[in-house]
C-alpha cells in the first residue's frame, strides 16, 4: 500500500471527525458532553498535526519519528481515569437527548480505529508503527464514548415510563 495516500485519507477523515466534535459541541445540551466534544476537537487536531508531519517527513525522505506520538499518548486527556470521572460526574438523566450523538461519536471513532488497524496491517516498520498508535488512540476515543452512551441509556431504560 502508498503510506502516503494512507495518510492523505487519514488526514481527511480527521478533519471531518474535528469538523463534527465541534459542531456538535455547540448542540449538546448537557455541559459535561460539551466539554467532551471540545476536548475531542482539540485531540483531533494533534492527530491532524502528527499526521501532516508524517506526510512532511515522507515528501522529505526522512525516515518516520514516532516519538511526537508518543508524547501525545502520554498526555492524552481521554486517560482512563479521567473519562471514568468524568462519566460518573454526569447527570445521566439530562444526557438522555444527546443519547444519539454520543452513539455517533463512538461509531465515528470506532470507524477511524478500523481503518488504522486495516492500514496497519497492510504496512510495515515506522509507517505499521504509526498507524497502529493512531488506531490505540481512536480506540481509547472509542471505548470512552461507548461507556459513555452505555451508561446514559442503562440509566434511562430504568427510568419510569415520561422520563
Amino acid at each position: 500500500m502508498d503510506i502516503r495516500k494512507i495518510y492523505e485519507y487519514a488526514l481527511a477523515r480527521e478533519h471531518e471527525g474535528k469538523r463534527f466534535f465541534e459542531s456538535n459541541a455547540e448542540r449538546l445540551s448537557h455541559a459535561a458532553a460539551v466539554g467532551a466534544f471540545r476536548q475531542l476537537a482539540i485531540e483531533e487536531q494533534k492527530h491532524i498535526d502528527f499526521i501532516e508531519l508524517r506526510i512532511k517527513a515522507l515528501d522529505q525522505g526522512q525516515a518516520a519519528n514516532v516519538s511526537a506520538g508518543v508524547e501525545f499518548e502520554k498526555a492524552g486527556f481521554f486517560s482512563q481515569r479521567a473519562t471514568g470521572e468524568l462519566i460518573d460526574q454526569t447527570v445521566s438523566e439530562a444526557m438522555v437527548p444527546d443519547l444519539p450523538v454520543l452513539r455517533m461519536a463512538f461509531l465515528i471513532e470506532r470507524d477511524f480505529a478500523e481503518f488504522y488497524e486495516t492500514a496497519a496491517s497492510s504496512t510495515e516498520g515506522d509507517a505499521q508503527v504509526i498507524l497502529t498508535m493512531l488506531s490505540r488512540w481512536e480506540r481509547g476515543h472509542e471505548r470512552y464514548f461507548k461507556d459513555w452512551h452505555d451508561k446514559i441509556y442503562n440509566e434511562y431504560a430504568k427510568m419510569p415510563w415520561g422520563g
